[in-house]
């Protein structure tokens, strides 16, 4: 049975607090150690381990629902 639904991962919740918390992504780097790759890889909203979110959620003293939403994407892959 195929599910007509797909889902991803946004880390929108992230990047709104981040500007709430008036920090910008080179912070988030540097309180993590986290690579600009990666930095980079949750701005394109692609996987990352989990070690990556447990970090950035000790940095930051939140939760992972924080940070990352699960959103449904369309047919040609883009979230909706």
């Amino acid at each position: 049975m195929t599910n007509p639904h797909s889902f991803t991962v946004s880390y929108k919740p992230l990047w709104k607090l981040l500007i709430d918390r008036e920090l910008q992504k080179q912070d988030l780097r540097k309180m993590t150690g986290l690579s600009g790759t990666t930095i980079a890889k949750l701005g394109r909203d692609e996987n990352v381990t989990t070690t990556v979110l447990v970090k950035i959620c000790e940095a930051l003293n939140c939760d992972i629902a924080d940070i990352c939403e699960v959103v449904p994407t369309d047919l040609k892959g883009e979230t909706k």
